[in-house]
This record gives C-alpha cells, sequence and structure tokens, in this order.
C-alpha cells in the first residue's frame, strides 16, 4: 500500500486522515471521502482505502474521532476476528458513536471536505463518499449538506432512518447524489422497516438509488479483520461502489 497519514485542521482540533492515491496513472484524480466503522482507523480501513483509490481515485479517510485521541491511541489492540474479541473491543469503540453528534458531525464534515478539495492531485469536479456502520451516517450526512457530492455508498450502516429529529434520511431532500445502499441482514440498527423509510425518503426526494438488503450478511460485513466478515457480501459492496463511482465521477 502507498497510503500516507496526514494532518486536517478540524473544529476542535487537529484530526490525522489516511490518504491513498492510484498506484498507476496521471490525476487529476476525482476525490472521494471514506467513513470508517466504528472501530477506527487501522490497516483494514487503510487496505479499503488503497483499493478504492487503485480504480482512479484520490480517496481520503479522516479520523472522525480525532476529539478522543489519534489514530494509534484509538486503534483495536485485540484481535476482532472472534465475536468476543470484537464484543470486547466495541466496549470501548461504541460509546464513542454516541458522542459523536450531528452537532458535531456537520461542522467535521465540512473540513473533510475543504482537506479533500486541497489535496495535490484531486480534481474539480465532483465527489464521492462512501461509509460504513456509523460511517455510513457520516456519508448520507455529508451528501446532504455538500450538493457537489454525486455519489455516495453506504454498507452496513445503522440508524440512517430513525425517530429522531436529526435522522440522516431527513436531510435527503438537499442531495443531488446517487446512492447505493448494501444493509446488513437482520441489523438491530438497520432493520427492515428503516429500510423501506429510507428507500421512502430518497423516492420523495427523486434521487436515483439502491437500497437494498444482502441475504445473510451480519453488520459488519465488509470488515476482514472482524469476525463479522462475510466475503461475498464485501465484493458485492465493492463492485456496487466501483459501478455507482464510474457513473456518476468519470462520466
Amino acid at each position: 500500500m502507498s497510503t500516507q497519514l496526514i494532518e486536517i485542521s478540524a473544529p476542535d482540533g487537529t484530526a490525522e486522515a489516511v490518504v491513498a492515491r492510484p498506484s498507476t496513472g496521471e490525476g487529476p484524480f476525482p476525490g472521494v471521502i471514506l467513513y470508517m466503522d466504528a472501530f477506527g482507523i487501522r490497516p483494514r480501513i487503510e487496505e479499503m482505502a488503497q483499493r478504492i483509490a487503485d480504480w482512479g481515485y484520490v480517496v481520503l479517510a479522516p479520523n472522525v474521532f480525532y476529539r478522543e485521541g489519534s489514530v494509534a491511541q484509538l486503534a483495536p489492540s485485540l484481535d476482532m476476528t472472534s465475536a468476543e474479541g470484537r464484543e470486547e473491543a466495541g466496549k470501548a469503540a461504541f460509546p464513542r458513536v454516541g458522542r459523536l453528534t450531528a452537532e458535531k458531525a456537520l461542522p467535521d464534515i465540512d473540513a473533510w471536505v475543504a482537506a479533500l478539495r486541497g489535496l495535490e492531485g484531486v480534481a474539480a469536479g465532483p465527489v464521492g463518499v462512501t461509509g460504513y456502520c456509523m460511517g455510513a451516517r457520516l456519508a448520507v450526512r455529508t451528501a446532504n449538506a455538500h450538493p457537489e457530492v454525486a455519489a455516495c455508498g453506504g454498507f452496513h450502516g445503522g440508524g440512517l432512518a430513525t425517530d429522531d429529529a436529526d435522522s440522516p434520511h431527513l436531510g435527503l431532500p438537499g442531495a443531488r447524489a446517487r446512492f447505493v445502499f448494501g444493509h446488513a441482514d437482520h441489523d438491530r440498527s438497520m432493520g427492515p422497516e428503516a429500510v423501506e423509510r429510507l428507500g421512502d425518503a430518497l423516492a420523495a426526494a427523486g434521487l436515483e438509488a439502491s437500497n437494498v438488503i444482502y441475504p445473510g450478511a451480519s453488520h459488519g460485513y465488509s470488515m476482514a479483520d472482524t469476525s463479522a466478515y462475510n466475503e461475498e457480501a464485501t465484493e458485492r459492496h465493492f463492485r456496487e461502489l466501483r459501478d455507482l463511482f464510474e457513473a456518476t465521477l468519470t462520466a
């Protein structure tokens, strides 16, 4: 991998971010923001960022928990490939998700978009976003707040369409992106009723979208360093995300 760790000026301090660039080809390239899952920036996130970058994009993956600590400080130290290890790591990681409120996240999002735009070799055209688990909420919020986002992917996301006044789906009328969602099967954080509510909101906003449940794939299915990993669902998500980006960012 050829990723690098940079620092970004964020609303409440300095945030680190992984930057991945295409291994071959000459820029400028479209920019993409990758929002991590609750377990933070770690080798798996770097791998995913580099894989996307090698499709022909500059990818920025910010440490959205910068208020809680650095990438090194927050990186999981347990083996999450067992259910027990993943659950134990979650005891430290999951409370951070609740503390990253929409009130904090929205100014951060402005900083992430500005940082992506400022990276060397990033094209001036539309940008893409993709997010995983709680990162899917951030991806949707980014598309809602920034009409230059032309493509938004959300995979095994939770809490995308809730009864809360700041639920991400309520901001969809402000979006201009094409959306692709690959929901986890039997996901308590995003059940069938929530998936349907999200689909209704996408349709009401007149947005082009794929909003499907991946059968047999549990929450966290794309994370190969955890017990939730599902290779078939992961590869499906990569195919659908690549098709989305090619149709919207490189056309």
